[in-house]
């Protein structure tokens, strides 16, 4: 997350912009003492202004008096030749006047292989500084005076003396200034700047809030999840700085991940706490155990605010607050993480929230911040560089870390340069990013990571379930590795069951790969870019170390492969061919592949070829023929997934010795004739599409498949009969016959309890339904509109209430009967308890003469279309539930007639 000051966020900004303002003279230390503690300072959590780039002028610039009006701290780094800048001294001036002016702010002098008395006195350099700044200034003493007086003021300061050769090392000297600074913040109470520029922080604040919901007097912990630089950090900021005065002891430990890879660490962590919560006091701690319990009995009887940042394992959090179990009623207690098992540590129901990405015009925004700055006169630069930084926005995704990386890397920069940077994030992604991202890599166990680069390299996208089948193919258990990788936020599975990764996580993966081997790529795991499959696939040199290979070509391109490319890679397990035709067939494929995909492949598959290991056959628009491939006298029995669409030299879908199959789909294949009787009892078969099947005429002649759930006949228009349905079907839940030759559907239909959409349209061979079509009790939504030969005269054969329980749509909630010609009268209405749930009804186009009264017995009708029944002349009545009646262009209804008594739902949608 990244931070935009002004009013959107003053509910969680402090009163200042910076924790601290430094001063110095920049030829003197710029290059060494002061760069070191500004990035000392910045690791700590405190937030430095440093006057790097801003233009020099005869004054100081108005936005370096704003930046020490608004710093809670000023430190001058006093050097040799400090006193020879007039901006220094102004800068001096300005930052002593402050301090008299404001005693909360605080005033530290560094005096850096100088010694203060000379800074006081003005002795030595700074003695002679002033002399000549007097020659200068002889019309103007007041100015040198106020310089004497501001040197003296600040040199009699208490601050730090740093002297070369001196036995403390520079970057000891340093860690010391931080250490005292952050004990500073915290005795103090004070708060802590967030980020430079808050964009997008008001509503995740606002979300974080109300799961402390400070008001209750109870135990509250708060989990923040989330992506690595997606702002878990600059969030709990944000909310620690709302409530940094509002708990008896508050405490921020950062960076408990880093802290806690040795024992010592966590010692230090846990007397980090201790000092916070003891407003400065070290406690000493000699042991973990030790340290936990001196925490829980200095906090137990306190209500406490506490933030433990950047967690990766709940063994961290026990080491600094044990079971959490003795917090004092209203403690808050938020732990950041990229881990999500983590958070059990909060309780069966841990109130978690999870950080998104920024949206697109956050995005822009952030972005712009970073590589335009403020200022009125960059926003020329914003327009004509606005197509690049769609760019970076779209390369970035929403994640905040990226945008401010590469927007501060291209400040400044020609446009030239942006391009060049743009290609480059393209093709090797930034260092520090990746840095960060692989954090999350590296805390994966073995098994995860290669979980991980499979799916970074060639997985990604597709459906949980058929990725989990080829990686266990694969002997990896990628069921719990995957929800671990979940945790971790390195993937997301959707509600629709897609895994899904962010494109700079994608890229970060996919980098790891290339740094196994960069100049080599016969020596990586996995080749998933083009010009590095070319390389191995057009000559020998691959190597059995090859895992998987993607090669897709952005443009149609013909090549030859060498005819042993896949000779000498025995341990490939994916190969992933898409948009490349080759000029002749292969000889070889290895018989250790689980995936192959490749479209429109012109060639037969290798007579060699023994696919006994092939989990997935993607093969779609392809010439092969089914007959070669799956009759080859041995068992697929770990083929799943099987995708021959648009293959126009399938004449006929053989026996498949394929006993796991769990989807078949042969849609398009427009030569298809006849399906083998076997494929009826496919009792693993979840999925079966045979959409456009246009000369199809023969399927098994009766269906006993108890895991199908999707059958999909659409579009063939040749085929007649339905199968008989043998009991055990109950898992179909979608079966779509529509625009196909269908003259009837069997009575053994009944089977297909659970069947919840049944699509009939244009189906116009179809007659009649059969009565045992209203045992279909779990019937959603039946489509049979475009049916001209359908009559539906009778409803389901009960004869007495009793039976109604086992009879009728009684979940029907649309029912589509739209332009079946043969449609004339509502008979089957005649009973409304067949159709307790229906919400939706359309006639429209068909040749009814009345709605019958009985309709408006229909409890839950809320829309009735009968627009075009143009012999419709009366209304005899309609539901009180009816809120839509479409009855444009009903010429024969009488507008004089009942219908006026229904007005309402006619006067607000018109006729």
């Amino acid at each position: 997350m990244a931070f935009h000051g002004g009013a959107s966020s003053s509910s969680f900004a402090p009163r200042w912009d910076y924790d601290v303002f430094l001063s110095f003279r920049g030829e003197d230390t710029l290059g060494g003492f002061t760069s070191y503690l500004y990035r000392a300072l910045c690791k700590s959590g405190i937030w430095p202004f440093i006057d790097l780039e801003l233009p020099r002028g005869e004054e100081i610039s108005d936005e370096v008096i704003k930046a020490i009006e608004r710093s809670m701290v000023l430190i001058i780094v006093f050097s040799e030749n400090y006193a020879e800048s007039k901006w220094c001294l102004d800068e001096l001036a300005k930052i002593v006047e402050c301090r008299e002016n404001d005693q909360k702010v605080l005033l530290y002098p560094i005096f850096y292989n100088i010694d203060p008395s000379e800074v006081r006195n003005q002795k030595g350099n700074f003695g002679l500084a002033l002399a000549k700044h007097e020659e200068n200034f002889k019309n103007n003493m007041d100015k040198v005076q106020r310089w004497r007086e501001s040197l003296s003021k600040a040199a009699s300061t208490s601050g730090w003396h740093y002297k070369k050769g001196s036995a403390k090392h520079q970057s000891e000297f340093i860690q010391q200034i931080v250490q005292y600074m952050t004990s500073s913040f915290v005795s103090r109470g004070m708060k802590s700047f967030v980020v430079q520029y808050p964009v997008g922080i008001n509503s995740r604040v606002e979300a974080i809030k109300s799961l402390l919901d400070i008001e209750l007097n109870e135990v509250r912990m708060v989990g923040i999840h989330g992506l690595a630089g997606v702002g878990k950090t600059t969030l709990a900021k944000a909310i620690y700085n709302i409530f940094a005065y509002s708990f008896d002891e508050i405490s921020f430990l950062e960076n408990v991940r880093e802290k806690s890879r040795t024992k010592d660490g966590i010692i230090e962590l846990q007397e980090s706490l201790l000092f916070n919560v003891t407003r400065g006091r070290f406690v000493k701690v000699d042991n973990v155990l030790q340290g936990t319990k001196l925490i829980e009995d200095k906090l137990c009887h306190k209500r406490v605010f506490l933030v433990l940042d950047d967690v990766d394992n709940s063994g961290q959090v026990e080491n600094l607050l044990g079971k959490c179990d003795w917090f004092a009623s209203g403690s808050r207690v938020i732990i950041s993480t990229r881990d999500r098992r983590v958070l059990t540590t909060l309780g069966d129901n841990p109130l978690i929230y999870e950080v998104k990405g920024l949206d697109q015009c956050e995005s822009h925004e952030l972005f712009s911040l970073h590589a335009f700055g403020r200022q009125k006169g960059r926003q020329k630069s914003n327009e004509e560089y606005s197509k690049l930084a769609e760019q970076i926005v779209c390369y970035a995704n929403g994640l905040p870390l990226a945008l401010v990386i590469m927007g501060s890397n291209l400040y400044g920069r020609t446009l030239r340069e942006w391009e060049c940077a743009i290609r480059r994030y393209k093709e090797i992604p930034d260092r520090e990013i990746q840095k960060i991202l692989k954090i999350s890599f590296e805390s994966l166990g073995k098994t995860e990571q290669e979980i991980f680069l499979d799916i970074a390299c060639f997985l990604n996208g597709l459906d949980m379930d058929y990725v989990v089948n080829i990686l266990e193919a694969c002997n990896l258990y990628s069921s719990s590795s995957i929800q671990r990788l979940v945790d971790n936020c390195l993937i997301t599975v959707d509600e629709r069951g897609k895994l899904s990764m962010h494109g700079l996580v994608q890229q970060m993966g996919r980098e790891i790969v290339r740094q196994e081997s960069p100049g080599v790529p016969r020596k990586r795991s996995r080749i998933c870019t083009l010009e590095d499959s070319f390389k191995v696939l057009t000559t020998t040199k691959g190597s059995n170390r090859i895992r998987g290979i993607l090669l897709i070509s952005p443009k149609p391109k013909t090549v030859t492969f060498h005819p042993k490319a896949f000779k000498i890679m025995e341990n490939l397990k994916f190969l992933i061919v898409r948009n490349v035709h080759i000029d002749e067939g292969l000889n070889y494929l290895p018989k250790g592949l689980r995936l192959l995909d490749w479209p429109d492949f012109s060639f037969s598959l290798p007579s060699t070829f023994n696919p006994q290991h092939l989990v997935a056959l993607n093969m779609p628009c392809s010439l092969i023929r089914l007959e070669k491939v799956l009759n080859q006298g041995f068992q697929l029995g770990r083929l799943k997934y099987m995708n021959f669409d648009y293959c126009k030299s399938i004449t006929k879908l053989p026996k498949l010795c394929t006993p796991s199959l769990k989807r078949l789909s042969l849609s398009g294949c427009k030569n298809l004739v006849e399906v083998h009787p076997s494929i009826g009892s496919h009792d693993k078969l979840e999925s079966w599409f045979l959409v456009d099947c246009e000369k199809l005429q023969t399927l098994p002649d009766c269906l006993m498949m108890k895991s199908l759930q999707y059958f999909s006949l659409r579009g063939c228009s040749r085929l007649e009969k339905f199968p008989d349905i043998q009991p055990g079907m109950e898992s179909l839940r979608i079966l779509s016959l529509s625009k196909s030759g269908i003259r009837e559907l069997p009575s053994s239909i009944e089977y297909l309890t659970g069947l919840e959409i049944l699509q009939l349209n244009f189906c116009e061979n179809l007659r009649d339904l059969p009565y045992s079509i209203y045992k279909l009790q779990r019937l959603y939504i039946l489509r049979a509109s475009n049916c001209s030969k359908l009559k539906i005269d009778k409803g389901p054969p009960c004869n007495s209430v009793g039976s109604l329980s086992k009879c009728g749509f009684l979940r029907l909630v649309k029912l589509d009967l739209s332009n079946c010609e043969n449609l004339i009268k509502l008979d089957f209405f005649m009973m409304p308890v067949y159709f307790p749930a229906l919400t939706y009804l359309s006639l429209y186009g068909s040749n009814i003469v009345a709605i019958p009264e009985c309709i408006s017995k229909f409890p839950r009708l809320i829309e009735l279309e009968i627009e075009n029944c143009m012999q419709l002349r009366e209304i005899q009545g309609l539901p009180q539930s009816i809120r839509r009646v479409i009855a444009r262009n009903c010429l024969s209804l009488d507008p004089q007639s009942s219908i006026w008594r229904y007005s309402r739902a006619f006067t607000k949608y018109g006729m």
